[in-house]
């Protein structure tokens, strides 16, 4: 009669999963690529939709404004349309729900928030987010897609800026 110990294999996965426990205990995480800054002008002709959005969430527009630019943004994904990126970790205070009738024409640039979610348009396109500012950053690159300026996985934060920063940084 032979006899087997049913916990034999038990022992040697749990020492395992231990061994590994230990060494992403002791390992020195280091992140090689900062967060990336993305300067917006907030409202106005460059964030249309601001006001309704504040109201909505039944905030200001500079609580609107401070929450937005306190958060960093995961990059999800990136599509819809060719470089929009997805960006996941805005507070669920600025929820809002999209247009009713999207707009032909959304310019580049623009920083808007749709249900959960905020994201930049990259390229002039139609759109039915809610815009609430602009960037003068440049961040999809339509000659060479792997020299755009952000990836899926990327950390972004927003920097509000005033519109002649914003016009000075667009020359």
């Amino acid at each position: 009669m032979i006899s087997v110990d049913p916990f034999s294999r038990l022992s040697k996965i749990q020492g395992y999963i231990n061994t590994i426990i230990e060494d992403f205990d002791n390992m020195e995480i280091i992140n090689e690529e900062p967060e990336v800054i993305i300067p917006v002008v907030y409202g106005g002709k460059y964030g249309p939709d601001l006001d309704k959005v504040a109201k909505h969430c039944g905030l200001s527009i500079e609580e609107v404004i401070k929450k937005h630019s306190n958060e960093d943004y995961l990059v999800y994904f990136i599509g819809f349309s060719i470089g929009f990126p997805y960006l996941g970790g805005m507070s669920s205070s600025l929820a809002t729900p999209r247009l009713e009738t999207p707009r032909t024409s959304v310019p580049k640039g623009s920083i808007a928030i749709a249900g959960s979610q905020t994201g930049i348009y990259p390229l002039s396109s139609p759109g039915g987010w809610n815009l609430i500012g602009q960037t003068p950053s440049h961040i999809f690159n339509v000659d060479n897609t792997k020299k755009s300026m952000l990836k899926m996985g990327d950390l972004i934060r927003f920097k509000s800026i005033n519109a002649e920063e914003f016009e000075d940084r667009l020359l």
